[in-house]
C-alpha cells in the first residue's frame, strides 16, 4: 500500500513539473470527445433526434445515463430504462433512477418546444413496480404541434453539478433562493432553507450520510467501480463519475489512485475521497428540497422535471448546485439519516425526492455524454 509520504512526494512532484513546463500534458488530459454531445445538442435534422439531443444532457445519478430510446418515426419513440445503468446498492428500488428519467423528459419538452412542437408522454402504459424499473417502457412520446419555448431551455448548455468546495464568504441572497425554489411547476413542493444554524445541521447530517455511504462496503464499491480516471478512461466511457484532470492522470500511472486504492479504506487516495465528500457538506450555504405526497413512478418522474428546472434556475442566477442525495437513499445502512432528513423536511408526511445544496464556486466544465446514437435501440 503507498504509504502518505510516497503519495505526497509523487503528488508534489507532479505538481512541479506542471508548474515547470509540462504544461502541455495538461491541456492534453481534458476528455473533450467525452463532451462532444453538448456541442452536438440541436443540431439534427430532424424534431425527435434534435429534441433527444438535448434531453441526453439531463442531470442523473452517478451520471449512468440510463436512456434508451426506440424511434417508431420523426414523431414518436418510446424511453426505455437501460437496466444495466441501475445502482442497485446505493438505489435499490430505482428511485434516483427514475428522478433521472424524469429530468430527461422535461428537457426533451423543452428541446421540442424550440421547434414549436408540444411533447406528449404516456407515463408506463404497461404498468411499472415500486420494487425496480424492468424492461417495459417508461414513456411513450409524441410530437405535436403547439409546443411554446420555456425560458429556462436557454440556460441548458451551461447548466452544471458543481462539485467543488462552494465560497464561505458569499450567502445566497434570499431573493435568489425565492427565485429558483419558484421553477418547478407546481406539481411537485419545494423550498430553500437558508438559516446558519438549520444549515449547519443539515451539513452535519449530510457528512454524516455521506460517511456511512463511503464506509459501507457495498455501496462504496458501487461508486468506485464507476469512475473514470483521467482522459483515456472517461472518453471509452463517458458516463459514471468522470475523475478529470493532470493529476488524476498522473497519479493513475503511478499507481496511486486506481479502483483498487480508491476501495482500500487503508489508503490515502480513500481517505481523501472523503475528505472531498466532507468538503461538499461543509461548504453549502443553502440547501433546496423537492417534496412529493407520495411515491409513486409517476411523482418520481415529476421531480426528476422539477429538479432539472431548479437546475436550469439556479445557472440563471450564476448559482452553483450538487444534490446531497446520500440521506435519501433506501439501503438499510441508512436508515437513521433517512428518518432524520425526513422528519425535519415532510414532518407531515409526504417523501423527500430531491435534496441539493447551493452556493457560488468556479465554473466546471460539462460532464461527460454518450452521444445520442448510442442511445438509441
Amino acid at each position: 500500500m503507498p504509504s502518505r509520504r510516497t503519495f505526497l512526494l509523487v503528488a508534489g512532484s507532479s505538481a512541479v513539473i506542471l508548474a515547470a513546463g509540462a504544461a502541455g500534458f495538461a491541456l492534453t488530459r481534458d476528455p473533450l470527445r467525452a463532451r462532444r454531445p453538448w456541442h452536438e445538442a440541436g443540431t439534427y435534422p430532424d424534431p425527435m433526434r434534435r429534441a433527444l439531443s438535448w434531453a441526453l444532457l439531463a442531470p442523473n445519478p452517478h451520471n449512468r445515463q440510463p436512456w434508451l430510446v426506440d424511434i417508431i418515426s420523426a414523431h414518436e419513440a418510446v424511453l426505455h430504462c437501460q437496466l444495466d445503468r441501475r445502482l442497485p446498492e446505493t438505489d435499490p428500488f430505482d428511485r434516483q433512477i427514475t428522478i433521472g428519467l424524469g429530468a430527461f423528459l422535461e428537457l426533451f419538452r423543452m428541446a421540442a418546444a424550440e421547434d414549436g412542437l408540444s411533447a406528449q408522454f404516456d407515463l408506463f402504459p404497461d404498468g411499472s413496480g415500486q420494487d425496480g424499473l424492468d424492461a417495459r417502457p417508461v414513456a411513450r412520446l409524441r410530437l405535436e404541434p403547439g409546443g411554446r419555448s420555456d425560458p429556462l431551455f436557454v440556460h441548458a448548455p451551461g447548466r452544471r453539478t458543481n462539485r467543488t468546495a462552494y465560497d464561505l464568504a458569499r450567502p445566497v441572497p434570499a431573493a435568489v433562493l425565492d427565485a429558483i425554489a419558484a421553477a418547478p411547476d407546481g406539481r411537485v413542493e419545494s423550498g430553500c432553507i437558508d438559516d446558519p444554524a438549520e444549515v449547519q445541521t443539515l451539513r452535519d447530517l449530510c457528512w454524516q450520510a455521506s460517511e456511512i455511504e463511503q464506509r459501507t462496503p457495498h455501496t462504496w464499491q458501487e461508486t468506485v467501480d464507476l469512475m473514470r480516471i483521467g482522459k483515456a478512461e472517461i472518453n471509452r466511457n463517458p458516463d459514471g463519475i468522470a475523475l478529470p484532470g493532470a493529476m488524476p492522470d498522473l497519479l493513475r500511472m503511478t499507481g496511486l489512485m486506481t479502483r483498487e486504492t480508491m476501495s482500500d479504506q487503508g489508503s490515502l487516495a480513500y481517505q481523501q475521497s472523503l475528505d472531498l465528500v466532507e468538503s461538499w457538506a461543509r461548504t453549502a450555504m443553502a440547501f433546496i428540497w423537492l417534496r412529493t405526497a407520495g411515491n409513486t413512478r409517476e411523482e418520481q418522474i415529476r421531480s426528476g422535471a422539477a429538479y432539472l428546472r431548479v437546475a436550469l434556475a439556479a445557472e440563471r442566477e450564476g448559482i452553483a448546485i450538487q444534490p446531497m442525495s446520500q440521506a435519501l437513499q433506501e439501503f438499510p445502512e441508512m436508515a437513521e439519516p433517512y428518518a432524520e432528513i425526513h422528519r425535519r423536511l415532510a414532518p407531515e408526511g409526504g417523501t423527500v425526492q430531491m435534496f441539493a445544496r447551493l452556493g457560488y464556486a468556479a465554473p466546471v466544465p460539462s460532464a461527460p455524454r454518450w452521444g445520442l446514437e448510442t442511445r438509441l435501440r
